[in-house]
């Protein structure tokens, strides 16, 4: 019981810093001028801002954990939910996300969680900064803009997948809407069970750097391993989502996201550069990769049509492709018959 009063004392906290920032973002000079400004430049138009409820923390050390005590919300909350500190040299309550633009996370229902922050003060440690976990925000459970999206994904039976806050916010104004992001953390298992509840088909809309390039291989094991149906979006070098929208209108860049989709055998094959290569070794070594990749998918059926779709696309017989396929989920300790 003490643990539940303790959650909810976390949700009605939250509730009213959500308040608290989106007030100092509408109605404050110090607001309009630095945060509106900010989320203006980036393309987003009032309407949007208020859908994601985006808000400001300002300049002042203490505004936000002053207005909260003032109404008698406890202190240990305060510290307990991420939004205060305790100043090392003075030893004073003070707001964690000062002067940062402020993009809350909210439940599947709806509910508030925690906030994310990007600062503008160029001696802030770090630019951007996240809600500690607590009681009721884990971010390996949590994806942003998925109280926004879930009707949209199950309309369109298929989630896109990026990395950052503005990343999902751009394709909403776009009216690309079944987006969602991991909040800066890897995808994780639990956060693909969240989407599995809608759908089962997700397509990564990562960064194309090393780092993106990484992270979707990543990504793309694990949702086979969870019998997803997983697409991969290539975007031109130095362009992310939130970037390459603006280069189309909405129809066009939706049509891109429909029509320039490949499947992660393609993605793979692509981002490889397989077909370029002359070494026999490193030609073996990059079809293996793709080779565990299906391994880990764990329908039979889909596993040998994969292996049937693509067996003369990367040049082998059908017959050693599924060979292949058994021996790698062999060696993962999956025991079965292919």
């Amino acid at each position: 019981q003490e643990k539940q009063g303790r959650k909810e004392s976390l949700y009605i906290v939250s509730k009213f810093a959500n308040d608290y920032f989106q007030k100092s973002l509408w109605e404050t000079e110090e607001g309009k001028t630095i945060g509106l400004s900010y989320f203006q430049e980036r393309g987003f138009n009032k309407e949007t801002i208020k859908k994601f409820e985006l808000g400001y923390s300002p300049k002042i050390k203490d505004g936000l954990t002053k207005a909260a005590i003032k109404i008698a919300f406890d202190k240990d909350i305060l510290i307990e939910s991420g939004l205060s500190l305790i100043n090392d040299s003075t030893g004073k309550y003070v707001d964690r996300f000062k002067e940062r633009t402020i993009f809350p996370i909210h439940s599947f229902s709806g509910r508030i969680l925690g906030f994310g922050g990007r600062s503008f003060n160029p001696k802030a440690k770090a630019k951007y900064l996240n809600s500690p976990e607590s009681l009721i925000y884990y971010k390996s459970k949590i994806l942003y803009g998925l109280y926004q999206s879930k009707s949209a994904i199950a309309k369109e039976d298929n989630c896109f997948i990026v990395e950052g806050y503005t990343d999902v916010i751009s394709l909403h104004q776009n009216e690309v809407e079944n987006v969602v992001s991991a909040s800066g953390t890897a995808l994780g298992i639990d956060q693909l069970k969240l989407i599995s509840r809608i759908t089962e088909k997700i397509t990564l809309l990562f960064d194309g750097d090393e780092a993106g390039i990484k992270a979707t291989y990543r990504t793309i094991d694990l949702s086979l391993k969870e019998g997803m149906d997983v697409n991969v979006i290539i975007f031109p070098e130095g362009e992310d989502p939130d970037s390459y929208s603006k280069n189309f209108s909405n129809d066009e860049f939706k049509s891109y996201l429909k029509n320039d989709a490949l499947t992660f055998v393609d993605y793979k094959i692509q981002i490889s550069k397989l077909n370029e290569q002359t070494d026999p070794k490193e030609i073996i070594k990059r079809k293996r990769d793709i080779f565990k990749s299906i391994a880990n998918i764990p329908d039979a059926l889909i596993r040998a049509q994969y292996c049937k779709t693509y067996y003369k696309k990367l040049d082998v017989s059908e017959k050693i492709m599924l060979k292949e396929v058994s021996q790698a989920r062999t060696q993962v300790g999956i025991d079965d018959n292919f």
